[in-house]
């Protein structure tokens, strides 16, 4: 079980990121594109991530983006929610 400091530091990251895509988690849950339990998947996704500290630096350099960075386990996500689909 992930440590409640873990699990925050990574739902921060993952908020970050989908922000930078311009993607709004709050809105999109609001519209019903992604439901509570995707985004807790997303947030257990990244705290997989074996290097999130590289995450923080390229989120502190991109205040908007694209793309996420190769290694986001949440791509595909921030790919669908941002071209307005499900997730």
């Amino acid at each position: 079980m992930q440590g409640t400091t873990t699990l925050k530091r990574h739902a921060d990251l993952v908020d970050r990121m989908a922000n930078t895509q311009g993607v709004d988690l709050e809105e999109r849950m609001m519209a019903g594109k992604i439901l509570p339990d995707d985004l807790s998947d997303a947030v257990l996704a990244c705290t997989g991530c074996a290097n999130p500290e590289a995450c923080e630096h390229w989120l502190a350099r991109n205040e908007t983006a694209e793309q996420t960075p190769d290694y986001c386990r949440n791509a595909d996500l921030f790919g669908r929610l941002k071209l307005g689909g499900h997730a």
